[in-house]
């Protein structure tokens, strides 16, 4: 070990400062105090210890203005579970918005004694969730992907998350080692007939809660940022009037989906309409809003977790 290896990092000091800003309840003066350094660089401290997600903050109040959109959200589609975040204002990162209450949603299945199996879909919203959970024992439960996690040149899917909440919770877990999207319906009969795989995938189709991201199907479509499918492909999706998918699934405005499962090349299991079971989406922002709504007008989705505006949006559309 070199003396440089044992010396405080700016990490270091960030994360100590925002545990003495938002658990011990010292003001910016104390803190600089405390570190010896000037107010101006302890308050710099404690913004990077929150940007950088070195501290995770959790509102225990339920805020009546959510708890109203989370009534509303439930009577209009019926569903069985519902919950809103507070907004952080326009032009907001949704997903920092909507990742703690996501990972306290998930963290309640997590924490029940009798075993379940658990599909976790993929994208930025699920690995949000997945980064602001706790660390925690839950070797009852099995988590299993909903989706493939091999991307187009080969590479491990950068949002799958199967692997990253494999960290954080001492459970079995299976990831579905096949592409997002195959380049062929031969390839994707070729995959899924490995043993291995129908076995992940049959897990998967009989899990007791699921969690998905929902993706939209405008010009900033997921599925194209990430090079799953090419700008053709995209606008040939929505002259067939595509709105958004999940788990790679894609449905119109209706919630209906738009390929048959004998056509599809799509390695995510399909979410079958008005499940009993839990079926979760993590979503939120402008954009998501018509493909949100269609998943719980359809059934696609029986439980939601989004933010106070997109909720507001998705309520005021007809």
């Amino acid at each position: 070990m070199t003396l440089h290896d044992t010396e405080p990092s700016q990490s270091d000091d960030a994360a100590r400062a925002g545990w003495l800003y938002y658990v011990a309840g010292l003001t910016q003066d104390q803190i600089a105090r405390e570190l010896g350094v000037s107010r101006q660089r302890a308050q710099r401290l404690v913004s990077r210890a929150m940007a950088e997600g070195l501290i995770h903050v959790r509102i225990e109040h339920p805020i009546a203005a959510c708890l109203e959109l989370e009534q509303a959200l439930t009577d209009r589609f019926g569903l069985i579970r519902a919950r809103v975040a507070p907004g952080l204002g326009p032009g907001a990162d949704a997903v920092r918005a909507i990742a703690p209450a996501a990972a306290q949603e998930l963290e309640r299945f997590l924490s029940m004694p009798d075993p379940l199996v658990i599909a976790l879909g993929t994208g930025r919203a699920l690995r949000g969730m997945v980064d602001a959970m706790t660390t925690m024992d839950a070797p009852q439960h099995r988590l299993v992907s909903m989706i493939g996690n091999i991307a187009p040149d080969g590479s491990a899917s950068f949002f799958d998350v199967i692997m990253r909440i494999a960290d954080k919770v001492r459970a079995p877990h299976y990831p579905m080692a096949m592409p997002v999207i195959s380049s062929t319906v031969e390839e994707f009969a070729a995959f899924t007939a490995l043993a291995p795989i129908a076995r992940v995938r049959e897990l998967a189709q009989r899990a007791d809660v699921v969690f998905v991201g929902v993706g939209q199907m405008g010009d900033d479509a997921p599925l194209l940022a990430d090079g799953f499918i090419t700008r053709a492909e995209l606008a040939a999706l929505q002259k067939r009037g595509a709105v958004g998918e999940v788990a790679g699934w894609v449905f119109d405005a209706e919630g209906n989906y738009l390929e048959k499962p004998e056509n599809t090349r799509h390695g995510g299991v399909r979410i079958v309409p008005r499940l009993a079971r839990p079926a979760i989406g993590v979503a939120a922002g402008p954009s998501k809003v018509p493909a949100i709504r269609a998943a719980l007008k359809a059934g696609l989705l029986n439980g939601i977790v989004t933010d106070e505006a997109t909720a507001r949006a998705i309520l005021l559309q007809r």
